[in-house]
C-alpha cells in the first residue's frame, strides 16, 4: 500500500452513445458495439497500469466516469475498469466516484451493481422537463424515462444525484423552463446543473443556426435569474456560475478543476493538469485501441498561465477570490494586477466583500466577455 501524500482526481472518458444530440460537441461515436467498447476498457485499464507509477505520493480523493454515456459500458466492462483503478491507485475512503448517466440507459439492476462497485454519485442528463423540447434537441430519452431512472438510483441506495438542465433550447419559454425548474427541484436531487445552450461549430444545430427558433437574449436572462432564484427557494446555494448544490453536496470533482488542483484524464479527448503542465488527447478512437500515443498539446504552466488561470477558474465560483490568498500566491493585489476590477465593481457587475471580490448576477452573466478582456488587457 503507498502512503498517498498529495491528492489527486482521475476522470475517465467513455466517447460511447446512443445518438449524437442535435447540440453535441463532446466526443462521443454512436453506435459502437460491445467488442468495440471491451477493447475499449482494455486499452483504457493498460494505460490506467502504466501511468500509475507517477502517482505512486498521490491519493485519488474524486473519481469521475463522463461521456458520452459512460452507462452504455456492460457491467463486466465496469468491473475490469474499477478493478484496474483499486489495483493501481490509492483511494481515500470517502472518495467521490461519479458517474455520468442518460435516462434510458440503465435500470435499476445495473444501478445497484454501480453502487455495489463503489459509484456514488450519478449525473442525469435531464436538459428539459418538456418531452417537445427533449425531442428538438435530439435527445434520445422521454421526462418518464428520467422519472423511472431517477427513482430507480434512489431504490438503488443513491444518495447524491444531479441533474442537468439547459436554457435558451429551441421553442423553450420562460414558463416552459420554470416548469421544467420546478420539475426537478420537487424531486430534490442534491445538485442540479443549470447550462445555457452555447451554438457549437461542426454540430446540427450550428448549420440551423439562422432558423432555429431560439429565445431572444432577454428571455435568456430572465430564465438565467429566475434558475437562481427557484432553486434557491428550494434550498439550493448557488456556488458556480452554472451549478446549485444542496449544503455539503457541492461536486467535489468539478471543484478541483476551478481551483486549480491536479487531475489525470484517461481515454480520448480527456485532458489532465498534472505536474505543472496541462496536456489533452486527441479524438483518433482508432489510434487509442493500436496502443498509440494520442497526446495533441502539452504546455508548462508559465508564472503569467498560472496568474490567468487562478483568475478564471476562481472567477467561476461564487466566493470569488479572496484578496489576501492571491497577495501571498502572486505578491501584488488582485486589483493592482487587474486595475479594470475596480471600474467593473463600480458598474455592479463585481463586488468587493468580506475580503472577496467576485461576480453579481448581473456579471456572471457576461463573464465569458469580461474575463477574457481582463486577461486580453491585463498589465505586465
Amino acid at each position: 500500500m503507498r502512503n498517498g501524500r498529495g491528492r489527486l482526481g482521475l476522470y475517465v472518458h467513455i466517447p460511447f452513445c446512443l445518438k449524437k444530440c442535435l447540440y453535441c460537441d463532446f466526443c462521443s461515436f454512436p453506435g459502437s458495439g460491445i467488442e468495440r467498447m471491451d477493447a475499449y476498457t482494455d486499452e483504457l485499464c493498460r494505460r490506467l497500469s502504466a501511468l500509475s507509477g507517477q502517482c505512486d505520493t498521490y491519493t485519488v480523493d474524486t473519481l469521475y466516469f463522463g461521456g458520452g454515456t459512460p452507462t452504455l459500458l456492460t457491467l463486466s466492462c465496469f468491473e475490469r475498469l474499477m478493478r484496474a483503478l483499486r489495483a493501481h491507485y490509492r483511494f481515500t475512503d470517502d472518495c467521490e466516484i461519479t458517474c455520468e448517466c442518460n435516462p434510458a440507459t440503465a435500470d435499476l439492476a445495473y444501478l445497484r451493481a454501480l453502487r455495489t462497485l463503489g459509484v456514488n454519485r450519478l449525473s442525469i442528463g435531464l436538459q428539459s422537463a418538456d418531452d417537445r423540447e427533449l425531442a428538438l434537441l435530439g435527445r434520445a430519452h422521454s421526462v418518464a424515462d428520467f422519472q423511472s431512472l431517477f427513482a430507480d438510483a434512489r431504490t438503488a441506495g443513491f444518495d447524491n444525484i444531479s441533474a442537468d438542465l439547459m436554457y435558451g433550447i429551441p421553442e423553450q419559454t420562460l414558463d416552459s423552463f420554470c416548469r421544467s425548474l420546478t420539475f426537478l427541484a420537487e424531486l430534490a436531487p442534491e445538485h442540479i446543473s443549470a447550462y445555457g445552450l452555447k451554438i457549437e461549430e461542426s454540430t446540427p444545430f450550428a448549420s440551423m443556426r439562422h432558423t432555429l427558433p431560439l429565445p431572444d437574449e432577454d428571455t435568456e436572462v430572465a430564465m438565467y435569474r429566475v434558475c437562481g432564484e427557484l432553486l434557491r427557494a428550494y434550498g439550493y446555494k448557488k456556488y458556480e456560475i452554472s451549478n446549485f448544490a444542496k449544503p455539503g453536496k457541492e461536486s467535489r470533482h468539478n471543484l478541483r478543476y476551478w481551483l486549480g488542483e491536479e487531475y489525470l484524464g484517461f481515454g480520448v479527448a480527456a485532458h489532465s493538469f498534472f505536474g505543472g503542465e496541462r496536456f489533452g488527447n486527441s479524438r483518433e478512437l482508432s489510434a487509442f485501441l493500436r496502443g498509440e500515443d494520442i497526446t495533441a498539446e502539452r504546455s508548462r504552466l508559465t508564472d503569467w498561465d498560472r496568474l490567468d488561470e487562478y483568475l478564471m477558474l476562481r472567477l467561476r465560483l461564487t466566493a470569488g477570490i479572496e484578496e489576501a490568498d492571491f497577495e501571498a500566491r502572486f505578491g501584488q493585489s488582485l486589483l493592482d494586477y487587474y486595475p479594470p476590477l475596480s471600474e467593473l465593481i463600480r458598474h455592479g457587475l463585481m463586488q468587493r466583500k468580506e475580503g472577496r471580490i467576485s461576480f453579481t448576477d448581473s456579471g456572471f452573466f457576461v463573464s465569458n466577455t469580461i474575463l477574457s478582456e481582463l486577461i486580453g488587457n491585463r498589465d505586465g
